[in-house]
């Protein structure tokens, strides 16, 4: 009897296991029912100057950057192509990934960038608060999204799939912090916010360049900036 019950109870457990992996594989299918992945790219999409960035939603250095782009692009936009891209360092942030499915989830409804602006806007509310899922929901709600389908977006497999896809992509340039930026496909160097806009300004002709010393190309007329702090 006593084999027999240990039998019947071996071959229960192995039908719940394989339940329990059918009904994952179901949510996930489910989920990754028609997310189309898409490039993130905001001002001219044709434009002959591309700015790329390699981002994480939860890294300081990056929301400090962000309202200097977003002047960029209200300044720029129809002559500059802004590519966003990811790379979570999630040994440092342990929401990056979750933020940037949260972005991607978005993307699903035609609202990537809606939801970038409220991630970096909100950044010091949701990184800190140990649940950040609620906030990406209400934040979805703000921007006039389906909270539903977001939601089940958040799952989706291929999502996930390609946030790693930027992240290995991203490794295999040789980036070590966030922001990491390239403008027509060339690393950028910078030490200050003013460095790094008129190095853009000059590729789109608005600033025009003199030699100061060592063949290093700035305005004739550069003001102090503070240093930029990169992120890890």
């Amino acid at each position: 009897m006593k084999n027999n019950f240990g039998k019947i109870f071996i071959g229960a457990a192995i039908v719940a296991i394989g339940a329990s992996v059918a009904y994952a594989s179901y949510v996930s299918k489910q989920a990754n029912e028609g997310v189309v992945i898409t490039e993130h790219v905001k001002g001219n999409p044709t434009a002959s100057v591309t700015l790329t960035e390699y981002s994480d939603f939860q890294c300081p250095a990056c929301a400090q950057f962000y309202p200097v782009i977003k002047d960029l692009l209200a300044a720029h936009g129809d002559s500059l192509r802004f590519e966003y891209k990811h790379y979570p360092l999630i040994t440092v942030h342990p929401y990056a990934v979750p933020a940037a499915k949260a972005a991607e989830a978005a993307a699903q409804q035609g609202k990537f960038f809606e939801m970038h602006n409220k991630l970096f806007e909100n950044q010091p509310v949701w990184s800190n608060s140990g649940n950040p899922a609620t906030f990406f929901a209400t934040y979805a709600g703000e921007i006039g999204l389906d909270v539903g389908l977001f939601k089940r977006h958040m799952k989706a497999s291929t999502i996930e799939d390609e946030i790693n896809e930027s992240f290995q992509e991203a490794q295999a340039l040789g980036l070590r912090s966030t922001p990491s930026f390239f403008l027509n496909g060339q690393p950028m160097e910078f030490t200050t916010f003013d460095e790094f806009k008129t190095q853009i300004e000059i590729a789109l002709g608005i600033t025009s360049p003199v030699i100061l010393k060592d063949g290093v190309e700035i305005p004739s007329a550069a003001p102090a900036a503070p240093a930029v702090e990169f992120g890890v």
